[in-house]
């Protein structure tokens, strides 16, 4: 784990016996902001997202879309990922992770007032696209935070951080309901959120983890040097569970609807069971990889993923359906809070690169996964869909199992 800029600081204080104890009492204490900073970047991110996810209707009912418009529309968002790919993990790396995260998120909002503010379907389409771009640069900046934070302790805290993002999603929802009861406008919604996160932006950019830089002398990793057999293995799972997510914030409601047969508010409540036994199972996950570890937790995890599908698939009713969709929730909430620590934590490359590689290749995931679902659906069922995919849980636990190096 690289120095931080203060450790000289400690060092000072901790020589004179009595200050030992003001010593920890400020370290801790110190450490405590830190985690609190980084969970509130990883909200903030969450927040971001989920605002836009809520005013999705809206904005689709504003620009006459009908589904095939805003499903091609929507598609701007991965093309900018993807063309964020090759840079960001350089990018994060060389300017640092601490300077690049307040940036990229505020960048991330202001690609979301445009997307409020837009009038026209090829202005969406072009403020989708730098919604996808800063998102991803975001991402590996404040999962690279969260690597270095997670080093200062001595317990596993990844899970917490995942868990922030998690939540912001039900604030996200709810501040979607909140605008539409008092019909604010998509654009006066998003400023409103932009406030929010450059306030949160100036009151904690001072407690990001700052590392120091490499010596000018030390050769620097190009993209894909880092990649081992260990960082691809962690990518497949990633995409497995990439996938398993998918289907879950995508297919959910429509499996209630139309295989369940349930309509109205009913029809989400397989989506809301998912999300609030995930967001739990974040917060949660921290403590059972410190009892249990990381492998036997992501064999349990992929396990479950499979068993909660699969029962959706045989008994398809509503309560059957909403208990296995919580099963789910449990078993994905846990995958990527371990990958990304096992990624981040590789001493052989930087934590910026190894995230970005591991997220390269779960991108095919994200990309191939909703309509390898659609398809299966329309030529057999949704149910053969949900039973495909149970699969990948199974394909999880099968890795972990065999490759000896994720531990």
């Amino acid at each position: 784990m690289p120095l931080l800029d203060y450790s000289n600081f400690w060092d000072k204080i901790i020589s004179r016996p009595r200050y030992k104890k003001s010593y920890h009492n400020l370290r801790k204490s110190y450490l405590t902001r830190i985690r609190i900073a980084v969970s509130l970047f990883y909200f903030g991110m969450g927040f971001t997202f989920a605002s836009w996810a809520s005013r999705i209707p809206d904005i689709k009912q504003i620009m006459g879309l009908d589904e095939s418009g805003l499903g091609l529309i929507l598609f701007a968002i991965p093309v900018g990922q993807l063309v964020a790919l090759p840079f960001s993990g350089k990018s994060v790396t060389k300017i640092g992770s601490d300077k690049m995260l307040p940036v990229t998120l505020f960048t991330y909002g202001i690609s979301l007032l445009f997307l409020g503010l837009a009038q026209h379907p090829w202005q969406l389409a072009l403020a989708l696209f730098f919604f996808g771009l800063s998102g991803n640069f975001c991402n590996i900046a404040v999962n690279t935070q969260g690597v270095y934070a997670e080093g200062l302790f001595s317990k596993p805290i990844m899970g917490s951080f995942h868990g922030s993002w998690s939540l912001a999603g039900f604030f996200g929802a709810l501040c979607g309901m909140i605008s539409n009861v008092f019909k604010w406008t998509p654009g006066f919604h998003f400023a409103i959120v932009l406030g929010i996160l450059t306030l949160l932006i100036l009151t904690n950019k001072k407690f990001l983890v700052k590392v120091k830089k490499p010596k000018p002398t030390e050769p620097q990793p190009a993209f894909w040097s880092g990649v081992s057999s260990l960082l691809i293995w962690l990518g497949v799972i990633a995409l497995c569970c990439r996938t398993s997510e998918g289907i879950m914030y995508d297919w959910s409601g429509v499996y209630f609807r139309e295989i369940i047969g349930e309509k109205g508010a009913l029809a989400t409540l397989g989506y809301t069971a998912f999300m609030i036994t995930m967001t739990t199972g974040r917060f949660l996950s921290d403590w059972l990889v410190l009892r249990f570890g990381r492998r036997p937790i992501l064999i349990v995890s992929g396990i479950a993923v499979s068993i909660g599908l699969m029962c959706a698939v045989i008994f398809p009713y509503i309560v059957p359906s909403t208990l296995s969709f919580m099963f789910v929730g449990l078993g994905v909430s846990t995958i990527f809070p371990i990958i990304f620590s096992i990624a981040g934590s590789r001493p052989d490359v930087p934590a910026s690169l190894a995230l970005t590689i591991v997220t390269s290749v779960s991108f095919l995931g994200f990309l191939t996964g909703p309509p390898l679902i659609g398809l299966i659906a329309q030529h057999s069922s949704l149910r053969i869909s949900f039973a495909f995919v149970a699969l990948f849980g199974i394909l999880i636990a099968l890795i972990v199992k065999n490759v000896k190096s994720i531990r």
